[in-house]
């Protein structure tokens, strides 16, 4: 399933907004918990696309492979599913969920995408598509945007219905959304881009990078 975003970032925020202390390491992973982090972050480098983790939360962006970062959910993040039927796709009302919000908390990660990197021009239509071929953890996982009011507006991502899930970014693009696990653990998120050139038409691609997300109770 394709989902097309254009969500721009919040007004009057930006990625040096938090000033926070050097990453914390587990495992020979950086540990990213708070603060501004394009998860999805894209580039278009060597006749490639690249998929990279960048890092804002210091005030200073910096870029890690995605297997060299570990993001964690906090305890913070944890609360219910809504009663209202519109979050059904999150589980059965009052049921737990962690969500890491589409708007800045500066307690929890704020969990972005990023395309500011592709220049207009080099791919067909400005667009790459950002594929999520599957999900290894203990609970489902849901990428979503709100409406104005709040309410559950478009599902990008959704592992309860089934993988690969496409959501298609446009170059120079920064977006961000909720994004929802239904139980503590560890999850390990497989991403890969496509796209194709606009001058030839020429398929183009990454690497198939794969996230680790540890959701904490």
């Amino acid at each position: 399933m394709r989902h097309p975003v254009r969500l721009l970032i919040a007004a009057g925020v930006t990625a040096g907004t938090l000033i926070a202390a050097a990453p914390a390491q587990a495992a020979g992973q950086v540990v990213l918990s708070k603060g501004h982090v394009d998860v999805i972050g894209v580039a278009y480098e060597d006749g490639e696309l690249e998929l990279a983790v960048h890092d804002g939360s210091s005030g200073e962006e910096v870029e890690y492979a995605p297997e060299d970062v570990q993001l964690h959910a906090l305890p913070a993040a944890k609360t219910t599913v809504p009663a209202d039927p519109a979050h059904a796709f999150l589980g059965k009302a009052g049921s737990p969920v962690w969500v890491l919000p589409e708007t800045q908390n500066p307690d929890l990660l704020w969990a972005g995408f990023g395309a500011e990197e592709l220049e207009s021009g080099v791919l067909e239509n400005d667009t790459v598509d950002a594929t999520f071929l599957s999900l290894q953890g203990p609970g489902k996982l849901a990428v979503y945007t709100d409406d104005v009011f709040g309410s559950p507006e478009t599902v990008l991502v959704n592992s309860g219905d089934g993988l690969p899930d496409t959501v298609t970014l446009h170059a120079g693009d920064h977006t961000h959304a909720n994004w929802a696990f239904t139980k503590a653990g560890t999850y390990k998120i497989r991403v890969k881009l496509c796209g194709h050139l606009a001058s030839n038409g020429k398929s183009v691609q990454s690497r198939t990078a794969t996230y680790t997300v540890k959701v904490l109770n």
